[in-house]
């Protein structure tokens, strides 16, 4: 089996690699996609991401979210939950900050963040992912330690978890980690995955 960096290495190259076209066709039919699937009409707290070293943008899905009158939300690497994402509402009128791997983040007054138990749905970005759900993210962490509480779950519990990347990032098989959550969908420029 290839190591978790190896794979990270040859996925980023790729990633670096497409042209601003392709990712913004990609951008727009990942949109698309998530848009028609049951998970994201029956959501309405819905966590996104800010695309960062060449993800899968969803600026095309976070328009729409704005559009049906949902709640848009992204993380935050919040100073008193270092090692934990929190999330903050992110609205057209939001202003924006880099955080310390600067991607931008909302501004947030103190008591506005939300945790992930509080969202219906959660994007994920990634660099790799396999048919069974598991994710491959660029190694910090931050994901699976802030949606660990999920892995004890005897039932299902909100958020839902949906990764979001291109075809070209599907493996055969990830070796995952004990820590690692698993995505109950995977979405790419060409189809919806329901993790098996």
């Amino acid at each position: 089996m290839v190591d978790r960096s190896q794979i990270r290495q040859q996925m980023r190259q790729q990633r670096n690699a497409l042209s601003l076209q392709r990712r913004s066709d990609a951008a727009d039919d990942v949109a698309q996609l998530i848009n028609r699937s049951r998970f994201y009409r029956h959501s309405q707290r819905i966590a996104c991401y800010m695309a960062n070293d060449n993800e899968l943008s969803l600026e095309p899905l976070i328009e729409r979210i704005w559009r049906a009158g949902k709640c848009c939300y992204l993380p935050v690497l919040d100073s008193i939950h270092r090692n934990r994402l929190c999330f903050a509402a992110y609205r057209p009128d939001s202003i924006m900050r880099l955080n310390r791997f600067g991607i931008p983040e909302p501004l947030y007054k103190k008591g506005e963040l939300i945790r992930a138990q509080s969202l219906d749905l959660v994007m994920t970005p990634l660099v790799a992912f396999d048919k069974a759900g598991n994710r491959l993210g660029m190694g910090g962490g931050f994901y699976d330690r802030s949606l660990a509480f999920l892995l004890h779950r005897h039932h299902w519990h909100k958020p839902r978890l949906c990764g979001v990347g291109y075809e070209f990032q599907q493996v055969k098989r990830l070796l995952c980690q004990p820590w690692d959550v698993p995505l109950s969908a995977i979405a790419t420029e060409k189809i919806l995955y329901q993790a098996v």
